[in-house]
């Protein structure tokens, strides 16, 4: 009897660990979501103004550098998020499917789909026409 209850405090422990991942991950994707959405934000200023040097935060920095330099320091800062918003968000596919099979339920239908290709599309529409 006591070890069946340490096996099932194992089993919940494993759910447990891996929603906790699962959250984890979900909230670094939110945070590089808004750090993504304040660089196109600070992109936008920096197309409206004339100026030759501007003042830009770096973390916990106020720096004053020039405008082009602001702007591809931004611009890079948002590839650098789409990157990892990317990677987070096909890992966190591959995590509910373990938590899935951790809880012997059967995977999320749809989960693992990836958009069509150019070819792909454009091979359909040669099959049944333009698009309307």
């Amino acid at each position: 009897m006591a070890n069946e209850h340490q096996r099932l405090l194992q089993h919940l422990e494993k759910v447990e660990n891996k929603a906790g991942e699962i959250l984890t991950d979900r909230g670094e994707i939110v945070a590089l979501d808004k750090r993504r959405n304040d660089d196109r934000v600070g992109m936008r200023a920096l197309q409206k103004q004339v100026h030759p040097k501007i003042w830009i935060t770096v973390g916990p920095l106020l720096l004053k550098m020039p405008s082009k330099a602001a702007q591809e320091l931004l611009e890079k800062d948002q590839r650098e998020c789409d990157t990892a918003i990317s990677k987070l968000r096909s890992d966190l596919k591959i995590k509910v499917n373990e938590l899935r099979d951790i809880e012997l339920t059967p995977p999320v239908p749809g989960l693992m789909l990836e958009p069509m290709s150019r070819k792909e599309m454009e091979a359909v529409g040669q099959i049944f026409g333009p698009s309307v």
